[in-house]
């Protein structure tokens, strides 16, 4: 049986302890200003955006990595005598995963296996995670790529959006929704259901109070939740999500909790100072109604 290497785009926010520890390759997307675009992760970091974003005035768009990248990707690795098992981020989101197949196609009939993970950010790493458990244990690309596929609906994200221009921009938020939310200061909570990024409750008042609310939401659903793992994703807020960290540990027996970096693709689309958090349920996915 060939080991098994896994790749992952850049929007599922996987941190660089966890490519050095399990040999995770990363396919970036590109961060785009007007003509000019960047790799994320490798041309460009968060820090970067935000400036640019200063200096010209614009908020960034993100592009699908061609099928050529992932072939340049995945091909050493292949004739290195690996298989490739690729995690993408959701289908209904980007192009990505099918660009992915077109260049699975170039290559021998199961050397390379692409997943949808039909989430992205903390959401995708959680699968990434739970993959490299899975070769761990020997697990072929195949088998694992099926056993992801069982258990990816269970897999929650929640995310807290600071900055509602950069939904607004990325054609998430209608005008009207955009200028109320700015002028009374309302922060929808966004989830991740079947691929598909939705609006949830929403919560008017500052931050801190609105991530306790969240959290009292998601930990009155602990007996549902997997203890193995939580992942939080933030940007810009590391003190937050220690933050939260520690409520979790401390009210829960929730046995680790990981605390990751939303990358430039990711805060493109979220802004700064956004929170995500990712776990998974046993049962049905978390139905989010007014509090």
């Amino acid at each position: 049986m060939s080991k098994v290497r896994i790749f992952v785009d850049s929007i599922s926010d996987v941190p660089e302890e966890w490519i050095d520890k399990y040999n995770i390759g990363i396919i970036p997307l590109y961060i785009v200003f007007q003509k000019d675009s960047y790799l994320d992760r490798i041309e460009i970091n968060v820090h970067d955006m935000y400036n640019k974003v200063e200096m010209k005035g614009q908020l960034p768009q993100t592009s699908t990595p061609p099928p050529a990248d992932f072939f340049k990707a995945f091909r050493p690795i292949i004739e290195n005598g690996e298989d490739v098992l690729y995690i993408s981020m959701s289908s209904h989101l980007s192009s990505t995963y099918q660009n992915a197949v077109t260049a699975s196609r170039e290559f021998p009939p199961g050397r390379v296996t692409v997943v949808d993970s039909l989430n992205v950010s903390a959401g995708t790493a959680m699968m990434v995670l739970l993959a490299t458990q899975l070769a761990s244990e020997g697990k072929s690309a195949i088998a694992i790529a099926e056993l992801l596929e069982t258990i990816r609906d269970e897999i929650q994200l929640n995310i807290l959006v600071n900055n509602l221009d950069y939904l607004h921009t990325g054609g998430r938020l209608s005008n009207l929704k955009h200028l109320l939310g700015n002028m009374l200061k309302i922060r929808p909570i966004l989830y991740v259901s079947h691929g598909r990024v939705l609006s949830g409750v929403k919560y008017r008042g500052n931050k801190h109070r609105i991530i306790k609310k969240l959290l009292s939401s998601i930990l009155s659903q602990i007996h549902r939740i997997d203890h193995d793992h939580i992942i939080i994703a933030q940007t810009l807020e590391k003190e937050t999500a220690e933050w939260i960290r520690n409520i979790i540990l401390d009210e829960t027996s929730i046995k680790k909790v990981h605390i990751i970096e939303g990358r430039c693709a990711i805060c493109s689309h979220s802004g700064p100072h956004s929170i995500a958090i990712s776990f998974i349920l046993k049962s049905e996915p978390l139905v989010y109604t007014q509090r």
